[in-house]
């Protein structure tokens, strides 16, 4: 399945979480329904998943813990927030260079509207 294949589902269980739950819930409350989501949607996810970050060839186990990963190729970053700042996406581009992924998905739960609250971000990722 191609990340493109798999965002699409992503984004459709994000829906149904959010038409379900509404907006304004804490962000480890969307985790672990999108999480239940997923699964039940027969993806494999990992949730909360510690990445190395390695500098100057030393490994460090103070990297950064992913919210989600599905499949292994695609990382999705959650807020519950009013607005997303333009740094959530910069981080959600670091974390996929790091983890060597080419799509990730930032989802902002706390916007009135879903489709709103969603962004792709992109490394190198080739279109089909």
């Amino acid at each position: 399945m191609s990340e493109n294949e798999i965002a699409t589902i992503i984004v459709d269980a994000a829906y149904k979480v959010h038409i379900t739950l509404g907006p304004g819930l804490l962000e480890s409350v969307y985790e672990a329904t999108l999480e239940y989501e997923l699964k039940k949607r027969g993806l494999m996810v990992s949730r909360q998943q510690v990445l190395p970050v390695v500098y100057e060839s030393v490994m460090l186990d103070e990297g950064f813990r992913t919210d989600l990963i599905v499949e292994e190729k695609v990382i999705v970053e959650l807020k519950s927030v009013e607005e997303v700042a333009p740094v959530h996406k910069k981080q959600l581009l670091t974390y996929l260079r790091l983890a060597d992924k080419r799509l990730g998905l930032l989802i902002n739960f706390g916007d009135a509207l879903i489709k709103r609250g969603i962004s792709r971000v992109v490394n190198g990722l080739r279109e089909d």
